[in-house]
């Protein structure tokens, strides 16, 4: 199958606005890009500034049942945690299958093709095994396919709930008694997708909360066997980082250091408190480091330094997390307006800085190289942003990418092509109305 898509103006790295482009797309790949030529005969027309996906480099998809609701009171990110595990206990496959494709949906508006899930709700009430183990990690899969994104599982390591507590309640369903056991439970997933493209099967370190560091060898092992990503939370909280020091005498980006984690398929989130020695740790390391501001002022987390850690060598890219909102400008413009706030100082980022850190950046991290740019070969990825919107209005060729990053929303985004497919056309998904999937099924699985 071939269809050339003809683009007003289209975002090239590094940071070039280029006008009147045909990009031909065979099957899911592009095949030609041609800038400055006529519309080809044929040719479906792209009007505004066309980018290439978005990734969302940081999700758990579950957690977007509790939008809104975690607001109605003041509380702290513990408070929050416990509203979120009252969600996760209601989950069962069914339920998470549908939560899961509207809010892979709801992505797919936002211009992402590619998502990262930190998967971790692997098992039944009180930790007992589906009769396939990883049935919940097939709905997400099943999920994002309906959806129509490519996804990295990150099949997530979680067996004790704090340093030296074991797992009570619905932290149960979280865990598979040690290492060993998760990592069989791994094997079977990765067999189930072997040679599955669209599927890119890796690890992740819940935190040094729920790992306990000499089982950490075990998931790193997984991860280099599989050649996948390796992901983390790392120093959300101070609380996380002063009993992490208090027990290991080592900050938690240190003990991941120690216990290799750290490298440049492997993925430190959130990164908020850190110590110089972290920042140079994680820069030399070239480990990459999502930054989810959305969330992270959500939950009063704090200001992470991301400036100094893409300039020590560690690159940046953005995820959603917590989904308080889904829109990637939103997460790009806060790390730069973030940065005024706390040095009370402009330019700290570009646009085209930002815009790459959330598509080749954050592909590369998921483990999708191959996406991210608009050049032969690559996965057939273009998202349009409308540049005639009431945000929008007024930007020209010159000021397309400033505009897109620092004044539009999601709702801008009104074509998506993931992988050769149109999933999104004039702002609507192919799923139909995707407010009312959400509404249902949120109000499903809500306690």
């Amino acid at each position: 199958m071939r269809t050339t898509y003809w683009c007003e103006l289209v975002w090239l790295h590094p940071g070039e606005v280029v006008e009147n482009v045909a990009v031909t797309v065979e099957d899911r790949r592009i095949a030609e890009v041609h800038p400055g030529v006529p519309a080809p005969p044929g040719a479906v027309r792209l009007a505004g500034l066309t980018l290439p996906g978005l990734a969302n480099a940081h999700s758990h998809a579950f957690h977007r049942a509790l939008r809104g609701h975690t607001q109605t009171e003041r509380g702290s990110f513990w408070t929050w945690r416990e509203q979120m595990y009252g969600v996760a206990a209601r989950l069962d496959p069914d339920g998470y299958l549908a939560l899961a494709t509207a809010t892979y949906a709801e992505m797919a508006l936002a211009g992402i093709t590619s998502v990262a899930e930190f998967h971790y709700v692997h098992h039944g009430p009180g930790g007992v095994p589906y009769d396939d183990p990883n049935a919940m990690g097939h709905v997400l899969v099943e999920a994002a396919r309906r959806a129509g994104l490519r996804i990295t599982l990150l099949d997530t390591c979680y067996l004790t709930g704090g340093i030296g507590d074991a797992l009570i309640g619905t932290q149960l369903r979280f865990g598979d008694g040690d290492a060993d056991r998760w990592a069989v439970r791994g094997e079977a997933l990765a067999q189930a997708y072997d040679g599955a493209d669209d599927v890119e099967i890796g690890a992740a370190i819940h935190s040094v909360r729920a790992v306990p560091p000499e089982q950490m060898h075990v998931v790193v092992d997984f991860a280099h066997r599989h050649a996948g990503p390796l992901h983390a939370h790392v120093s959300e909280q101070r609380a996380e980082n002063e009993l992490c020091v208090d027990t290991y005498a080592a900050t938690p980006v240190q003990v991941l250091h120690e216990h290799g984690v750290l490298g440049p398929r492997s993925t430190v989130v959130h990164a908020t408190h850190l110590s110089d020695v972290d920042v140079a740790l994680l820069g030399g390391s070239i480990t990459h480091v999502c930054m989810c501001p959305t969330t992270e002022r959500d939950l009063a987390d704090g200001i992470g330094p991301a400036r100094r850690l893409q300039e020590a060598g560690a690159p940046v890219v953005f995820g959603s997390d917590s989904h308080a909102v889904i829109d990637l400008f939103e997460e790009a413009r806060s790390v730069e307006l973030h940065e005024r706030l706390a040095t009370r100082e402009r330019g700290h980022w570009q646009a085209a800085e930002l815009l790459y850190a959330a598509t080749a950046a954050g592909h590369a991290s998921l483990g999708f190289p191959d996406a991210g740019c608009l050049v032969p070969g690559a996965w057939a990825d273009l998202v349009s942003v409308r540049l005639d919107s009431v945000r929008t209005a007024g930007a020209t060729k010159g000021s397309a990418a400033e505009s897109v990053v620092f004044a539009a929303t999601a709702a801008d985004v009104h074509s998506v092509v993931s992988g050769g497919r149109r999933v999104v056309t004039d702002g609507r998904h192919v799923l139909g109305d995707v407010g009312a999937l959400l509404r249902d099924v949120v109000a499903s699985v809500r306690p």
